[in-house]
């Protein structure tokens, strides 16, 4: 296929890449015939697949009206993704303008499409970075530029840490981070959880994704709490995403089918 001008040359377009798999389960059009393959091949699995990826951009918004409301007005956005409608810079300067962002991406096509949405925005940047190597992402000169870390700071670690597995030690990535906030920051997280999987829905599921740079490595409710350890959890705590602060309760029959948990926690120093 052609290559978009949006697109580096470095990338391989016909390798998937889960940031393009979840710009397409968002109805995105950053994406790749690759991606798409891989896309349907897990909805075909996992029907709930775009409902997964709905559901927890939600939350994202949801999560992110609460800070704003709290005062928060940093944000460090890390496995950000391809900019799609809905992400944190547009919500939180709408309702703040004063809001500062950072996104964080590992893939090429993520950073530099964001970076094209950004241009001309002065409180919101995008970089390329790994969330296994917390420490240089905190140190990157164009993240101390816009945050101050003085000041509380939120951190958004959002449908990214299923792509983290237990060798890389996931507790000790986040207990990084921790260690250079302020107190009164926060973390938002979430990720895919095997809570009332079958084993075959959970092995599928992990079979689609070894085709990606990022294999699957899903968590229980219990093992995404311990995640939040050195933070107060904001209730409700570790709940399904559609089940944090839901706009309207309407929305929570079959919440587990949204496959995502998530919570928000803060830090008190």
């Amino acid at each position: 296929m052609q290559r978009p001008d949006w697109a580096p040359q470095s990338i391989d377009i016909e390798r998937p890449s889960v940031a393009r798999m979840y710009d397409y389960y968002l109805g995105g059009s950053h994406n790749f015939a690759a991606d798409r393959r891989a896309a349907q091949a897990m909805i075909a699995s996992v029907p709930e697949a775009p409902l997964m990826a709905q559901a927890n951009r939600a939350f994202l918004r949801r999560a992110v009206h609460y800070l704003i409301d709290a005062g928060i007005r940093q944000f460090l956005d890390i496995g950000s993704g391809i900019p799609t409608v809905g992400n944190v810079h547009e919500i939180a300067q709408r309702a703040a303008p004063d809001t500062r962002v950072v996104y964080v991406d590992v893939d090429p096509v993520a950073v530099a499409h964001s970076r094209e949405i950004l241009s001309g925005n002065e409180q919101a940047t995008a970089l390329w970075g790994d969330l296994r190597q917390p420490a240089e992402i905190l140190a990157h000169p164009d993240v101390r530029k816009l945050l101050n870390f003085d000041e509380p700071v939120a951190v958004m670690v959002v449908a990214v840490l299923h792509f983290i597995p237990d060798a890389d030690d996931p507790s000790g990535i986040l207990a990084t981070i921790r260690r250079s906030l302020a107190p009164g920051s926060h973390l938002v997280l979430s990720q895919a959880s095997d809570d009332g999987r079958t084993d075959d829905e959970r092995e599928e599921a992990e079979r689609v994704y070894q085709r990606t740079d990022n294999p699957l490595t899903v968590r229980s409710r219990h093992e995404l709490t311990r995640l939040f350890d050195g933070f107060d959890l904001v209730d409700p705590g570790v709940v399904w995403v559609p089940q944090w602060r839901p706009d309207s309760f309407d929305s929570l029959d079959d919440a587990e089918r949204a496959v995502f948990m998530g919570g928000v926690g803060r830090h008190g120093g």
